[in-house]
């Protein structure tokens, strides 16, 4: 069988999409459509089926992915044929995440790779959704995201655990008393200014529930689509917040915020570290991968 058949297979499976898959291998749609064509003469069966935006695989197309993909990638290692290949084992690291936590934790981890010749590119993406599906894509070779993915298609390995703190600068502290708290719940946060990062309350709904078994009672005041935003704010007055301690212990440690209630059982959110299934071989991902498990244990 040709091997130019099954990668191109492999690339409309992972982009789902003729167009996207001709786009990434660098081919005419054409070109694309005629090799899975001819692909599904040979096996005798149909790989894919047709919807109005892009295609779905058939079962047998599925399989047929699960199947070749690994070996594929693997080869085109070897070879150094394989995009952006830069020379034996370096081919570059396409990493997808939140922001702020690729921003402070993954790529600082990564840096000694990076010394050491790895070239890294980097996508900051906040939603979950759109981070897996880039990923299925081809579009990433490693991603971390706060959605624990499921089927055959990704590996999947719990890389940390967050801690969320409700924070505020210190004048608040005196509107939000721990002990009242406590006792009375949210009910002595009403009226308060909250700072979240979108306007449904991601932060703070899932600390409300966790903590106080309640849903916040008023809409944010200040939306900052990125949590070093919201932290800038919190210190600088504009209200409450709910981050990541991570995020906020140096401002912490400083005394420029303040935690205004210290749950026995604070709320955590967990990071997930996923990969395409079979991807791991490849020598740079697998490089990458231990090194952020292994620095993981320390966050």
């Amino acid at each position: 069988m040709d091997l130019s058949l099954l990668r191109t297979f492999v690339a409309v499976h992972r982009a789902g999409s003729f167009t996207r898959a001709a786009a990434l291998l660098g081919l005419s749609q054409p070109a694309v459509t005629s090799q899975i064509r001819t692909l599904e003469r040979q096996l005798g069966r149909p790989l894919f089926l047709r919807r109005a935006r892009g295609v779905t695989p058939t079962a047998v197309g599925d399989e047929l992915a699960h199947r070749a993909a690994p070996h594929l990638d693997a080869l085109l290692e070897i070879t150094g044929t394989g995009a952006d290949a830069a020379g034996p084992g370096l081919r570059s690291l396409h990493l997808a995440g939140p922001p702020e936590f690729v921003s402070l934790r993954v790529i600082p981890a990564l840096a000694p790779l990076v010394e050491a010749g790895q070239t890294l590119r980097t996508s900051l993406l906040a939603d979950a959704d759109e981070i897996l599906e880039g990923l299925a894509a081809g579009h990433h070779d490693l991603v971390v995201t706060t959605a624990r993915p499921r089927g055959p298609l990704f590996t999947v390995h719990a890389l940390c655990d967050e801690e969320h703190v409700l924070v505020g600068a210190p004048d608040w502290a005196a509107y939000a008393d721990p002990v009242a708290l406590r006792e009375k719940g949210p009910g002595v946060l009403a009226g308060l200014p909250l700072v979240e990062v979108h306007e449904s309350l991601p932060l703070v709904t899932r600390y409300w529930a966790a903590v106080f078994d309640a849903l916040p009672g008023s809409p944010a005041s200040v939306v900052v689509p990125d949590l070093r935003g919201v932290l800038a704010c919190v210190t600088a007055g504009a209200g409450l917040a709910v981050l990541p301690r991570y995020l906020c212990e140096e401002a912490l440690a400083r005394g420029q915020v303040v935690a205004l209630i210290e749950p026995p059982v604070p709320p955590l959110r967990t990071y997930f570290l996923v990969a395409r299934a079979g991807t791991l071989g490849l020598p740079h991902l697998a490089r990458a991968h231990e090194r952020l498990l292994t620095e993981a244990g320390a966050w």
